[in-house]
């Protein structure tokens, strides 16, 4: 009923050489056959291949234009430029498309994090407690998750550290119970948990 796959290559540009010769057969006839003579068929497949190459002339740009718009043209001709000096012709002509992302906003990020706090909220519920964020604390985390160079990875880990952890404290204190309604807040540049008329730290 579903016939296709999706292989997804990430960071393409650290793989052994090899590793294009061996997707060059791919791309050009549809199937690879291994040492042994079994064959795979790639007829169905999508295959997605992420690159960091050219992350920083990206960053450069958005850092020093204003205009998004010029930002991204001025952007993608020179990473398009430094692919060809990296990746051979014949591998880049075989490939259908190229999409350049835009690096992740402030703005992006928030959501990002509105995301992630849903998710904890989820799992508090299991045990009847009520989490809610103030755009605040959303903000907060956001700035505090922020890192132009690594995106939205260090969202998790600031979540964790400063949400997850601190209620899991509190909690296992007593101050959290089940049937808690707990609002996530920021103040003086931290993060507060107002549990009901209590104020946590």
């Amino acid at each position: 009923r579903k016939p296709y796959s999706v292989v997804l290559l990430d960071e393409i540009e650290k793989a052994h050489p090899d590793t294009f010769n061996i997707l060059l057969q791919v791309l050009d006839e549809g199937r690879l056959t291994d040492n042994k003579g079994r064959l795979a068929d790639f007829k169905n497949t999508i295959i997605i291949m992420t690159s960091n190459m050219g992350s920083d002339i990206i960053q450069e740009r958005f850092d020093t234009v204003k205009d998004p718009e010029t930002a991204m043209e001025g952007a993608k001709i020179e990473v398009l430029a430094l692919l060809k000096q990296t990746v051979r012709p014949e591998f880049l002509n075989r490939i259908d498309d190229i999409i350049m992302f835009t690096p992740l906003s402030k703005t992006d990020i928030q959501k990002i994090v509105g995301l992630q706090l849903k998710g904890v909220s989820k799992m508090l519920l299991k045990q009847n407690i009520v989490l809610d964020a103030t755009p605040e604390a959303i903000a907060y985390l956001a700035k505090k998750g922020f890192d132009p160079q690594y995106g939205a990875r260090p969202v998790k880990r600031v979540i964790q550290r400063e949400v997850l952890n601190e209620l899991s404290k509190e909690i296992l204190a007593g101050k959290i119970t089940t049937e808690s309604v707990i609002l996530l807040d920021s103040f003086d540049d931290r993060l507060v948990f107002r549990n009901q008329e209590n104020l946590v730290e």
